[in-house]
């Protein structure tokens, strides 16, 4: 029989509603700050098959959610590629950024498979210790996003550096896209032969784009990676998450085929519920601030996306990853408050 989960993607209305969070593993966990510890760096934590298996099964042993995600980082893959990647506390991602021919030219697609080897190990291992009725998500960036750090270099609220590539080197840029594209699908597919259920594309910077580049370098990458994906996976739910897509919510979701769009906290979720088609399951989209408030803050914000889920597939989670100092006891107070609905 399918979890809850993987029947919302199949297009079922569920109640009450199957429930992860994003960053469900991390910061604001105690056992998780414990094995964070023990790995040293970030990138030690990724690629250690052992602590990212224990990190990812932490929340569902704590909380009982519905779907674990792979305890990763969407730029695993330009660090498989080759680029120059590290973390700096209190600094975020730095990479050498790709800014011309001479740097793009560096990326080297041969060793990719290697580099990501003890990802996929993990995938397997949490498969394995998930109990059956738990759905296991893996992702990846999607191509527009994961452009944006290998351009910039790093975070921004702007991304000047790889808007202004793409206007000012169409080929270039397009290049990398479809660099991205391919290598996603590999990376995903990969991903789904060690046992991941469904997979998840983050577009966490889609919002920045005006509405034609939206449309050609978040939803045109997007249905293709859908349709490499579908081409090995005819049944294969894959989840899209296009950040502050606003009006072209609809757009985005009728266009690249997912079975179920993301959606963030600024978006009304009764709006949502009813652009999305009926169909296609809406996953979202409760603020995390809420979260961390608790009381009746949290109460409202929840029956506000479990009202605009009812009778349609939808699947509770925040329109944003859960921050570090959320109280895990308010998670636990959120759970009861889902599976009572």
């Amino acid at each position: 029989m399918k979890s809850s989960f993987l029947r919302v993607l199949a297009g079922e209305p569920v109640w009450p509603p199957p429930v992860w969070l994003m960053r469900q593993a991390g910061r604001y966990l105690p056992e998780y700050r414990s094995v964070r510890a023990q790995a040293g760096g970030f990138m030690d934590l990724c690629l250690n098959p052992a602590l990212a298996t224990e990190v990812t099964l932490q929340p569902i042993r704590r909380f009982g959610f519905d779907a674990a995600i792979l305890f990763c980082d969407i730029l695993m893959l330009p660090h498989a590629l080759g680029q120059d990647l590290r973390y700096a506390e209190g600094e975020g991602p730095l990479l050498a950024p790709i800014r011309d021919a001479t740097s793009f030219a560096k990326l080297d697609t041969s060793r990719a498979a290697d580099v990501t080897a003890p990802i996929m190990q993990a995938v397997s291992r949490i498969r394995a210790e998930l109990p059956p009725d738990k759905a296991l998500i893996g992702f990846a960036g999607s191509p527009w996003t994961v452009a944006c750090y290998m351009v910039e270099g790093h975070g921004s609220k702007e991304f000047a550096a790889v808007r202004g590539l793409a206007y000012r080197d169409p080929p270039l840029f397009d290049a990398l896209i479809a660099l991205l594209v391919d290598q996603t699908v590999s990376y995903l597919l990969a991903m789904v032969d060690a046992g991941a259920d469904t997979v998840m594309l983050f577009d966490s910077w889609a919002g920045v784009l005006p509405a034609a580049q939206f449309r050609r370098f978040v939803i045109e990458p997007t249905r293709q990676i859908v349709a490499g994906l579908r081409a090995v996976h005819p049944d294969l739910p894959v989840i899209g998450f296009p950040r502050l897509a606003g009006s072209l919510l609809g757009e985005y979701t009728r266009a690249t085929g997912v079975q179920a769009v993301g959606i963030d906290t600024s978006m009304d979720p009764a709006w949502a519920a009813s652009t999305v088609p009926s169909t296609v399951a809406v996953q979202g989209n409760m603020d995390p601030l809420a979260l961390v408030a608790g009381g009746q803050a949290l109460v409202d914000a929840a029956q506000a996306v479990l009202q605009a889920w009812r009778g349609r597939p939808g699947i509770f989670n925040l329109g944003h990853g859960i921050v570090p100092e959320t109280p895990p006891e308010h998670v636990a107070a959120l759970m009861d408050l889902i599976r009572r609905a």
